[in-house]
């Protein structure tokens, strides 16, 4: 069964009452708009291509040029 809610101030809110026992597991799936989903896309777009002087394994290394990881 899934139940549907809204966060306010950080909290998740459930749009109708259940009744879930104490300590019961559950799973939250955010809900994304198409909307919301293209003006992401069309933002990242924008950024893509910026980035210059990169080496040119950056994509593949980026673990080991950030944080030191051991190149693959």
């Amino acid at each position: 069964m899934a139940y549907r809610g809204h966060v306010s101030n950080g909290v998740i809110v459930l749009d109708d009452p259940a009744a879930l026992p104490e300590g019961t597991e559950v799973r939250v799936d955010p809900v994304v708009d198409d909307a919301g989903l293209r003006r992401l896309r069309e933002a990242l777009l924008k950024l893509a291509g910026k980035a210059k002087g990169m080496p040119r394994d950056m994509a593949r290394d980026h673990d080991h040029y950030i944080h030191g990881a051991p190149r693959r």
